[in-house]
């Protein structure tokens, strides 16, 4: 979610007075009306699935914090953020545009309401603020985070079986039906039944059915808690017995676990935690200053309805 927000000038509105009425007001700067709609707008563009989301006050609440949060913060950030930003901006400007097709772009920008130079004023505001949070984040600061999660960039090949809470036609299925089915696999596994073509034969996993059922060289750390906690655990080569999340019953075999140690984290995965920290910044920021805000002539929510 923090990378959605960024309060932005219409650049269609330069030169023009801008006599909406003000919406939030916060130490060094004020949001309008007219500022508030158009950061709707963009919202729409990036991520139309929150679109449905626009309609709850709380919501629109939430996101004129987070607007104000990113306008403070990025009208403070360093000349070194901003100018490293300038190329970010673009790149993802172009990389929507080559995704959707220039036409397909063009409508979507239309539908909208907005132009292309709004999505890069935009995109310029969110990388600013998180280019001067990640240059924030010291080498200590990934080493420490590293450490606290150690466990979730254990990298993991683990083959499983999903009978899902739901069939493959989408009809929910009773919890002691998929329990039933799971235990039915799990007795043909345990016979020696080949665990990829089983897979490939029960699973209604689509992430996974076609491999085999295989998930190779995957961080724990990117799965559900329960699924997790037994990739970490079950012994190598072991059929585990049914364990249930979310999303059903998983019969599980580990092929191979490699504990990580920071001295062998790749750069990139450095990166990325940096990121996350720069993100957890920006929302601590938002916790922490409510004094940065305060609504005028009634609710923010109500004014960029």
């Amino acid at each position: 979610m923090s990378m959605l927000a960024a309060c932005v000038d219409d650049a269609n509105n330069k030169g023009q007075k801008d006599d909406s009425k003000v919406v939030v007001k916060y130490k060094g700067g004020e949001i309008t009306e007219k500022e508030f709609e158009l950061e709707q707008r963009m919202m729409q563009f990036m991520s139309p699935e929150y679109a449905q989301f626009l309609q709850m006050d709380e919501f629109k609440e939430y996101l004129a914090k987070q607007g104000v949060a990113y306008e403070y913060l990025s009208a403070n950030a360093s000349e070194e953020a901003k100018k490293a930003a300038e190329a970010q901006a673009d790149d993802v400007v172009k990389q929507n545009k080559n995704a959707m097709g220039e036409e397909q772009f063009k409508k979507a920008l239309d539908a909208q309401k907005i132009t292309e130079q709004d999505l890069k004023n935009y995109m310029l505001r969110v990388m600013t603020v998180m280019e001067d949070q990640k240059n924030k984040v010291t080498e200590e600061d990934v080493k420490k985070d590293f450490e606290a999660k150690k466990q979730d960039f254990t990298v993991i090949n683990v083959r499983h079986v999903l009978i899902g809470f739901t069939d493959p036609k989408g009809k929910e299925r009773k919890k002691e039906d998929a329990l039933k089915l799971a235990k039915e696999v799990k007795t043909k596994l345990d016979k020696g039944g080949d665990f990829a073509k089983i897979a490939k034969e029960y699973s209604e996993d689509p992430g996974s059915k076609e491999n085999g059922g295989l998930y190779e060289k995957k961080e724990a750390g990117t799965w559900v808690p329960q699924f997790k906690e037994k990739a970490l655990t079950l012994e190598l080569n072991k059929i585990s017995d049914p364990v249930e999340t979310d999303y059903g019953y998983h019969i599980m075999k580990v092929e191979s676990r490699q504990e990580m140690t920071y001295d062998k984290l790749s750069k990139e995965r450095k990166e990325r935690i940096k990121s996350d920290l720069a993100a957890a910044k920006i929302d601590n920021f938002m916790k922490k200053r409510p004094d940065q805000a305060d609504r005028k002539d009634g609710s923010a929510e109500k004014r960029g309805s």
